[in-house]
């Protein structure tokens, strides 16, 4: 367990998923699994890798796939292997999610390398489904933020290509018009809303069915992480003298405020997947406030070419503008077939040089301490809080409840209509389930 001055080393910013809304997953219906895609290339030595990031639209520029796609080709050429990929993404809500298919997968050993979400990362690593990467080469370059979230029961799981905050993306233009101040607080937050409802925007947030939990995790751990007593608060929420409700309950009432005097649309945010569901009106400057992660705003597909002045800041929280980071991974399956060459191509993946090359491709900041890139300027009130060392974890291995996929499920339950408290109560059940284990 890492202290808050270790927590502190980081001075870049830090995580969350290549392709964040294509692989963001947390529940949902299940039924066959029509989106998935194969991709052989027919070599003596293949290397099997699940991940969302769709290969086989050639009319979509996929920034995210191109930059995974170059140090893919390093390893190739490096090694004498071929990398196939097999992808999943689901179309709605009422598709298996990408977390459900990767656990099943991993499970039941059918690939060698997988991208994961920092959820199934930390169950997986519990189940000893995954290999221990502390030995590659890359691994002592990694920062300590990314060891935080991705080393479980003592051993390195996961090692990311990319380290990207979430933030909140703003139509500055339109904040300019009403002459807001960027919030900072919850309540400047809820005034900000307040004026665009007002003024005839139906709905001043977009959001969808997996990100809302941003807004929890930001006002839960802003004082945890950002003051001097990380570690024994960690401790305290592991051995159940400290309650995880007591921490989340403020989130909680924020959201289902914001759900009452509608300023986000539940019942849209139910069913829709990020970026597909709000994406088009935040473009078009019906709505104002979209959350979104790091390389969103460099990416085509998403916000990276707006017809007016963008900003991303953090959430609203006690401590002012919040990044919240959770944390992807690549993992190599414990019981793979092929081991030796998959961890041979992680190696590679993940060297200062492949890490280099994927960073400045998709302009993110990457895991290893010693790869810098710079910021684009939409970035910069972001960047700079985390560059401040200011920033709320996500994911957190030391916890022994996982907070991401967890945190999102319930916020699920409130858009469907649960109280504030039969949310905490399922945060209490949980906490209880972590402390018989």
């Amino acid at each position: 367990m890492m202290g808050s001055k270790d927590f502190k080393r980081f001075t870049a910013v830090f995580l969350t998923a290549m392709t964040a809304f294509a692989i963001t997953a947390c529940g949902g219906n299940l039924k066959q699994d029509s989106n998935l895609v194969i991709s052989e290339e027919g070599s003596e030595r293949v290397v099997r890798m699940f991940s969302p990031m769709e290969k086989t639209k050639p009319d979509v520029d996929n920034v995210a796939r191109s930059a995974c796609d170059k140090t893919v080709v390093m390893a190739e050429e490096a090694l004498g292997v071929s990398v196939d990929y097999i992808t999943y993404t689901a179309e709605d809500y009422q598709d298996k999610t990408y977390d459900e298919v990767a656990l099943d997968r991993a499970r039941n050993d059918m690939d060698d390398l997988y991208l994961l979400n920092p959820d199934v990362i930390k169950t997986l690593g519990e189940e000893g489904k995954l290999m221990d990467l502390s030995k590659l080469k890359g691994a002592d370059n990694l920062r300590d933020v990314v060891k935080t979230a991705n080393v479980v029961n003592g051993k390195l799981v996961a090692i990311p290509q990319e380290v990207v905050a979430y933030g909140l993306f703003i139509n500055k233009d339109m904040f300019d018009k009403y002459n807001l101040a960027l919030p900072e607080t919850p309540d400047d937050f809820l005034e900000c809303c307040r004026v665009f409802k007002e003024n005839g925007i139906e709905t001043p947030v977009g959001a969808n069915r997996w990100w809302l939990e941003t807004f929890v995790l930001a006002q839960a751990y802003a004082d945890l992480y950002n003051g001097d007593n990380t570690e024994a608060e960690i401790a305290a929420l592991n051995s159940g003298e400290s309650k995880y409700s007591d921490y989340m309950r403020p989130g909680f009432e924020f959201l289902q405020e914001m759900i009452d005097c509608g300023y986000i649309d539940a019942q849209k945010a139910y069913v829709s997947e990020a970026i597909d569901g709000e994406g088009a009106d935040f473009l078009s400057q019906k709505t104002p406030i979209v959350m979104a992660y790091w390389g969103a705003a460099n990416t085509e597909t998403a916000y990276g070419n707006p017809d007016f002045n963008m900003l991303v800041i953090g959430f609203p929280s006690s401590r002012g503008q919040m990044p919240v980071m959770p944390m992807t991974g690549l993992a190599v399956g414990a019981n793979a077939e092929h081991a030796e060459d998959a961890m041979r191509t992680l190696e590679v993946m993940t060297s200062d040089e492949a890490l280099l090359v994927y960073a400045e491709t998709n302009k993110v900041i990457s895991p290893s301490k010693n790869v810098e890139v710079e910021c684009i300027p939409a970035l910069k009130p972001l960047n700079d809080r985390i560059n401040e060392n200011v920033y709320v974890l996500g994911a957190n291995a030391s916890m022994k409840l996982e907070q991401w996929g967890n945190t999102c499920l319930i916020v699920r339950e409130l858009l469907n209509g649960a109280t504030v408290e039969e949310c905490m109560a399922e945060f209490d059940r949980l906490q209880e389930e972590t402390l018989q284990n």
